[in-house]
């Protein structure tokens, strides 16, 4: 079993930065995917941004060049550091990982962008 806890997330002005952290717990062996997604109040569950077991990473258009994704392996964390933020940036951020041909999700952590 898989275990993720999300923290970092809260209220921040248009144009502030937030990091949120995943650590996982449990059996983590054959991680062969990382992620974050978002999930604003009326719309779908959307990819963020992910990084692979090579360190390979992909974004969503929408946060391009203003987010990034990492990964601590040591310390079992994942990383999004978020800057520039937007209004639109509102939502709860959910960690995601891929193993052993399942999905692990994270309860999520609510990050707010208004001022």
């Amino acid at each position: 079993q898989v275990q993720l806890e999300e923290s970092g997330g809260g209220l921040v002005q248009p144009g502030g930065s937030l990091q949120l952290s995943c650590v996982s717990s449990g059996d983590t062996f054959g991680i062969v995917l990382m992620a974050w997604y978002r999930q604003a109040p009326g719309k779908q569950r959307e990819l963020v941004a992910a990084i692979s077991s090579g360190r390979s990473t992909s974004y969503a258009d929408s946060v391009k060049g203003r987010f990034t994704i990492s990964k601590d392996n040591a310390r079992r964390t994942l990383y999004l550091q978020m800057n520039s933020l937007k209004p639109e940036d509102t939502a709860v951020y959910y960690c995601h990982h891929r193993l052993r041909n399942q999905d692990y999700w994270g309860s999520g952590t609510q990050v707010t962008v208004s001022s």
